[in-house]
């Protein structure tokens, strides 16, 4: 059942073919079996998944929510009651007293919580490696990176340990590990899910959502998990129609354009090749593809503050600040003259996105691009690195994605074949503001002519 995509396996459970308890236990197997190989999980909630699995069993149809009774696994940023949310590093030891807000959503929709997963300290980093915890290693080669900051769920749903968990991407961190993991990530528009019991996840730059093996499970957990607090300083506007109800609807002809390079960042020779292919693929069905040269805004600095700010508040809440990594220490001293622009940053941020989205999205419905320069790089990208030289490297791994967090778009990684090595190769497709629907449509299609979901990586 470990390569039963999330959505079929709540299918299965409503149906009486398989029970939670049944689900579970296999996801508990398959994380002992597998995780001293790939390091993914921070902690395993074995009895209370057991537990909420058999509370989940005894539900009565009628109260059952559209997760009933799935595993996920939830990213080291997000509060999971009883456990540390810790970042990823040593520096916080205390139980969080209650679920971050997209984790009380998934519970009420009835999914069950396995654990938590591994992430660079902060999320800073887009390789999943920590002074305290070593590397994440990715199933397709163990010797090469998940990427991050969602490394750690990434390798769970792409080793089949479960089928969807969740991250959270502030400049990449969702679209980068399905890139490096053959997944399907979709960062959703700004202020589309909840940053509760915190205001914003790194200023406007960062949303939460799932990392999954297909398109209709990324639909189906948005859908679950979409929705503001009055605490959240972003909210988007409703969306017209569920992501689910997307999923089951054709796009019609779009406009697409189609890009290589960007901003001095190009991908190499087989991501380039896959990223044309994928452009055929698109015509094939029906839609005007063609090359374009956007004007792209300059959002370096935008960016530089709004993460300056956002990892000093994070770091603000440790209780053993001297736990703290080295690089971490440096980087925040490094940028702390950046931090107080974050504010200005922030509304130069969104006018950037209000006239990129009338330049280009007044005449195009999508835009693709690379997600990744190359597939997986080698684990030790952190090994021997200061500060400086760390993120002069995070800079080119995150080189297309970065942009469409400070802008606020909907993006998504699209699985589009492998690597001469049998690596995964991804695309990005970017949507208008409030895109998501579009996304998911798009997306859709090309997995049924170009299907994915069923390839299995050596550790899984």
């Amino acid at each position: 059942m470990e390569f039963v995509s999330f959505a079929e396996q709540a299918r299965r459970i409503a149906s009486g073919q398989v029970t939670s308890a049944e689900l579970v236990e296999e996801s508990l197997a398959q994380i002992q079996r597998l995780d001293h190989q790939l390091n993914a999980f921070v902690a395993v909630l074995d009895e209370r998944a057991r537990a909420e699995a058999a509370q989940r069993d005894a539900t009565p149809a009628a109260q059952r929510g559209p997760l009933h009774g799935v595993p996920i696994a939830i990213k080291d940023e997000n509060d999971v009651a009883g456990l540390p949310t810790a970042y990823g590093g040593a520096a916080f030891r205390t139980p969080a007293a209650a679920d971050s807000e997209v984790v009380r959503r998934l519970r009420e929709a009835g999914a069950v919580i396995v654990g938590k997963t591994r992430m660079p300290e902060f999320g800073i980093w887009p390789w999943t490696e920590t002074s305290a915890n070593g590397y994440t290693r990715n199933p397709w080669n163990p010797m090469r990176s998940t990427a991050g900051s969602s490394g750690g769920s990434a390798a769970a749903v792409a080793s089949g340990m479960v089928a969807a968990a969740i991250g959270g991407d502030g400049g990449g961190s969702i679209r980068l590990p399905s890139s490096w993991c053959g997944l399907y990530g979709l960062k959703c528009q700004r202020g589309r899910t909840s940053a509760a019991p915190n205001a914003h996840l790194w200023r406007s730059l960062g949303v939460i959502g799932p990392l999954t093996r297909t398109v209709e499970d990324s639909a189906l957990i948005y859908d679950a998990i979409t929705g503001s607090t009055p605490i959240d300083t972003w909210r988007a506007g409703p969306l017209p129609i569920s992501l689910t109800e997307a999923y089951r609807r054709e796009p019609g002809r779009l406009r697409i354009g189609y890009l290589t390079k960007f901003a001095g960042a190009s991908a190499d020779a087989e991501t380039t090749k896959a990223l044309l292919d994928t452009a055929d693929a698109l015509a094939e069905l029906g839609h005007l593809v063609e090359p374009v040269d956007p004007k792209f805004p300059n959002v370096s600095l935008t960016f530089m503050a709004q993460t300056a700010a956002g990892v000093a508040e994070e770091a603000a809440r440790a209780e053993y600040p001297e736990l703290l990594e080295r690089r971490t220490r440096t980087l925040m001293r490094l940028t702390a003259p950046l931090r107080g622009l974050a504010g200005k940053a922030e509304r130069d941020g969104q006018a950037a996105g209000a006239a990129f989205a009338a330049a280009y999205f007044g005449d195009h419905d999508l835009l693709l691009m690379p997600t990744t320069p190359s597939p997986a790089v080698p684990v030790g990208q952190l090994d021997g690195r200061g500060a400086l030289a760390a993120t002069s490297k995070a800079t080119a791994t995150s080189g297309f994605t970065s942009i469409w967090n400070v802008l606020g778009n909907p993006a998504a990684a699209i699985p589009s074949g492998f690597s001469s090595d049998g690596l995964p190769l991804s695309v990005q497709l970017v949507g208008a503001p409030n895109g998501e629907p579009t996304l998911i449509q798009v997306s859709a299609q090309l997995e049924r002519v170009r299907p994915w979901a069923q390839e299995r990586p050596p550790l899984s």
